[in-house]
């Protein structure tokens, strides 16, 4: 054995030891104050004190780790119209029946096409309950999770939040899992110290570091946003994955990044704790999200619109429109108004106006203070239910090719105006929010505020139930159907007639 060799032999049993003792290490931390199944393990973060990160952050990845996943998704985006025909080419069919005979014609059956991602997540309860991203498990048909020691497990959706990009999945596991607590991403300053974990690229526990850079801030990704701006490298796969601070307690689920390259520029996007919080108690209680709802657009103010109003500062949010039948029509706001406080506290900014109605309680009435025609005006609004992404269904339906389309955004009848509807004495009911321009159903003169009764002779109480009835009658070769509407108090009835999507 030459001596280059004899290097190389040690050099790889060095290497085994070092792997084994790693993974020997691994095995310990992730067995750690696990006590009998059913018990209450404390947080795979209990009993980290402050790190001081000139000494490096060692202690705390090894205690958190084991709380963090990769999660693979596999989706279905449907059939190819068939497999490619191996003797296309003529050329080729000539030559192998030169030597083969005749070759018959080969059915060519459909192809489906599927997609595969990967993101990653952590544990929050040790029964098996994750938090990850929306946009990560969204649409999947099956999702895996891979715990830090190799072990795989098949995940359920528990409930997605596309608003906010965060979604809760959950494996049963025949043990205790460790898992992680969230920290007050309040109390995050910029300049603080963080750590992220997650499976960039596929390279499952890929630990980064780096400071909070921003707070509190906005990227247009939806009307509920409430980032850490970190520089922690994030990059593809870190998604659902959290960023830590020095106490082992997670304060952002990293989402985003901006990056003209792919690849991290220093600039990532973490949902702050606190909103993360409160998005996964809603999950967990039903699968769902419930906010409040006044159902209006709103704009910025700038200093030329505020000159213009003759307010003093551009604050405010500025009402573009409002939608029929909605609370905020029922308490007697106007487009052009400018709100300026809601439930007694002033809205600086659009996201205060709508983190605020979204966290009041539907059927909860509250004061809103608006400039109109140069003086404060003070309403009362009922705040309603804000309809899911599911109940607000407009007829391009995603469901696919030659589906029904009539051209309708439908939103269920808020309880409090039913009355004002004249519909308060039956549970049926489903509000036209919009008509779609150069749709089946504008040509036939529905109208926002319009509420469907019946469709094709089925009584109907969510938008759900008119997406039914509609596919339904299409399904049966009708040509149009038949809707039963209640108009400024008055029964009618139009036949809408379909356009495929």
């Amino acid at each position: 054995m030459t001596s280059e060799q004899s290097s190389s032999s040690r050099a790889r049993r060095r290497l085994r030891a070092a792997l084994c003792g790693a993974a020997a290490i691994a095995l310990t931390v992730g067995a750690l104050n696990f006590p009998a199944w059913g018990a209450n393990p404390p947080p795979a973060n209990a009993a980290i004190s402050q790190i001081e990160p000139e000494r490096g952050y060692a202690d705390l990845v090894e205690a958190v780790q084991p709380a963090v996943v990769n999660v693979s998704v596999q989706r279905n985006l449907g059939d190819a119209d068939t497999a490619p025909e191996p003797f296309a080419d003529p050329d080729m069919r000539r030559f192998f029946e030169r030597f083969f005979g005749q070759i018959p014609d080969m059915p060519r059956p459909p192809m489906e096409r599927r997609a595969r991602g990967e993101g990653s997540g952590f544990i929050i309860d040790p029964a098996g309950v994750i938090v990850t991203n929306a946009h990560v498990v969204g649409n999947a048909d099956k999702v895996e999770v891979r715990l830090h020691d190799g072990s795989r497990y098949d995940a359920t959706v528990r409930g997605i939040d596309e608003k906010t990009d965060l979604a809760v999945i959950e494996i049963k596991a025949d043990r205790p899992l460790p898992y992680l607590t969230f920290g007050d991403s309040d109390a995050v300053r910029v300049g603080d110290k963080v750590v992220a974990i997650g499976n960039p690229f596929g390279l499952g526990g890929t630990v980064t570091a780096g400071i909070v850079s921003a707070t509190n801030r906005e990227i247009g990704s939806g009307p509920y946003e409430d980032f850490l701006q970190v520089d922690a490298p994030i990059n593809r796969g870190n998604s659902g994955g959290p960023t830590f601070n020095l106490k082992g307690e997670v304060v952002g689920v990293n989402t985003a990044i901006f990056s003209p390259s792919g690849g991290s520029v220093g600039i990532g996007f973490a949902i702050s704790s606190n909103l993360a919080k409160k998005i996964v108690a809603d999950l967990l209680e039903d699968g769902r999200v419930e906010r409040g709802w006044l159902g209006v657009s709103i704009q910025r103010l700038d200093r030329d619109i505020a000159n213009s109003l003759k307010l003093d500062e551009p604050e405010g949010a500025l009402v573009a429109n409002v939608e029929r039948g909605s609370p905020a029509e029922a308490a007697g706001v106007r487009s052009g108004d400018v709100i300026l406080e809601f439930a007694g506290k002033p809205i600086k900014e659009l996201r205060d106006l709508t983190r605020a109605v979204a966290d009041t309680k539907a059927g909860t009435s509250e004061k809103l203070v608006v400039w109109r025609d140069g003086k404060r005006v003070t309403l009362e609004a009922k705040v309603g239910l804000q309809p899911t992404s599911e109940e607000i269904a407009a007829a391009e339906d995603p469901a696919g090719d030659n589906q029904p389309r009539l051209g309708l955004a439908l939103a269920p009848v808020p309880p409090e105006m039913r009355d004002q509807l004249g519909i308060s004495d039956t549970p049926a009911g489903v509000l036209v929010q919009r008509v779609l321009p150069n749709s089946p159903a504008e040509e036939k003169g529905l109208r926002p505020g319009d509420v469907i009764i019946e469709v094709g002779g089925t009584t109907v109480s969510s938008p759900k139930e008119v997406i039914d009835a509609v596919k339904e009658a299409h399904g049966s070769g009708a040509k149009a159907v038949l809707m039963r509407l209640q108009r400024n108090g008055r029964p009618i009835y139009e036949a809408v007639p379909f356009a495929a999507s």
